[in-house]
């Protein structure tokens, strides 16, 4: 019984600690403020060089996966496609970005088959193995090749959310994995 008062105590406290008539507004993990992910130089899956600044006056979803990703990554790029849809005419100021994990295998001409698929206006980014593992170092994403049997060898333990910039460029949100599309979607429309 003591700690249900406590309980309610606390929280009564942190509700007061928050401006009247202003609640959190995203479904997704607001992160405004943090200081990592603030940029990358990866080549696209039509060999143009890119970077955060590129994208400047749009929303950025930024996604990290693999094509021989058997779930997480096609599911995650799906939502985004539904997401997209959602918005509708809002859509064209967003962008969807997808960096490979998986550089050795997800060559330009691969990126360049499977992203277009879900959305002919998403973009695809690689590097080199450095390159790739410094930018997700920066962006704190968690990847480790996992030897497996089967026609790969491996497949691609990694971080499954993804990050939402706003048009500023700022990082704004942490979406996790199986958000839902109406959810990414009345996010997104919060940053526009």
């Amino acid at each position: 019984m003591l700690k249900a008062i406590c309980l309610i105590l606390l929280i009564s406290f942190l509700s007061a600690c928050k401006p009247s008539g202003e609640a959190n507004k995203f479904v997704a993990t607001d992160i405004t403020g943090a200081d990592f992910g603030q940029s990358f130089s990866l080549t696209d899956h039509t060999g143009k060089l890119r970077s955060m600044a590129d994208f400047k006056g749009k929303v950025v979803a930024l996604f990290f996966g693999y094509t021989h990703c058997p779930d997480v990554c096609p599911t995650t790029m799906h939502d985004l496609k539904l997401a997209m849809k959602l918005l509708g005419d809002q859509s064209d100021q967003v962008q969807v970005l997808f960096v490979t994990l998986d550089p050795v295998r997800d060559s330009q001409a691969l990126l360049a088959q499977f992203i277009p698929s879900f959305d002919p206006r998403f973009i695809a980014l690689r590097g080199s193995e450095e390159e790739i593992a410094a930018t997700a170092a920066v962006f704190k994403i968690y990847a480790k090749k996992i030897e497996a049997q089967g026609k790969g060898g491996y497949t691609v333990d990694h971080s499954a959310g993804m990050y939402v910039f706003d048009k500023e460029g700022k990082i704004r949100l942490y979406v996790d994995y199986g958000e839902k599309p109406a959810d990414i979607a009345n996010d997104i429309k919060q940053l526009l």
